[in-house]
């Protein structure tokens, strides 16, 4: 009678499709309309990433320095750009090369720029995310990045995780992707996407003043923890020809 009793229950939840909890494995998700994505528009990481990162979420790019991570950020930024969308940066420790983002195709009139500055780190950091809730808050950016690759350690642990979760608040639902640019993985939602880079750049020259960044070699590890995407990509070689005196960002393993 017991058994009955039970599996007359079990039917009337599948029924009503209540038979799942929040430890059932879910079935992956449908892949995202493109107009809810930013494409990278590196086309063998936008593959990885099933169109781009997902707007209304909080998603990091993470790796070492030489890793590409500012390259690939910039070409983000100029592909939105060239869309007609308007983003903004929030330049922690004032790290970002103008003429460098100009030749990466970033439209300069379509970015905001929020400068920081490298002293005292603390305040430094305090003050880009205030700068980073605000703009946020306004809305209307298609992309919202934060640099803050060269931010020590030390001091990005001293962030309140509900930091994070307050961005996270601010954007679902909008159109805004938020992009945190960091070392090592730091926050992302529950809906966002961990990109880890790995890249080494290449040289030409015999002067050590004309150097030039000829490429970077960039393997990129995607990771979603609902599990949307998990997967790699080789990017393969992003080429410049500006000499190293104009880009600082790349002499200094940005």
């Amino acid at each position: 009678m017991a058994n009955h009793a039970l599996a007359a229950v079990k039917s009337a939840l599948r029924e009503r499709k209540l038979d799942r909890t929040l430890t059932t494995a879910l079935a992956p998700l449908e892949r995202m309309d493109p107009s809810a994505l930013v494409p990278m528009d590196v086309a063998p990481l936008d593959a990885c990433l099933r169109g781009g990162l997902p707007r209304g979420q909080l998603s990091e790019l993470v790796g070492a320095r030489s890793s590409g991570r500012m390259t690939l950020l910039l070409q983000m930024v100029a592909a939105a750009t060239a869309r007609g969308e308007i983003v903004a940066l929030v330049d922690t420790l004032d790290r970002l090369d103008v003429a460098s983002a100009a030749a990466a195709g970033v439209d300069l009139s379509r970015l905001l720029w929020i400068r920081g500055q490298e002293h005292p780190i603390d305040r430094a950091l305090d003050r880009a995310l205030k700068a980073l809730n605000l703009v946020l808050q306004g809305g209307g950016f298609g992309v919202v990045a934060i640099d803050l690759a060269d931010v020590p350690l030390a001091a990005i642990r001293q962030i309140p995780f509900n930091t994070w979760m307050r961005v996270q608040r601010v954007i679902e639902g909008s159109d805004t992707a938020c992009v945190l640019l960091a070392s090592e993985p730091l926050a992302r939602s529950a809906g966002g996407l961990t990109v880890t880079l790995a890249g080494r750049a290449t040289w030409v020259g015999t002067s050590d003043r004309s150097h030039r960044l000829s490429g970077i070699d960039v393997r990129a590890r995607v990771v979603s923890p609902r599990k949307r995407i998990d997967g790699e990509a080789a990017v393969g070689a992003i080429t410049t020809e500006a000499t190293d005196r104009d880009l600082p960002i790349a002499r200094h393993g940005r």
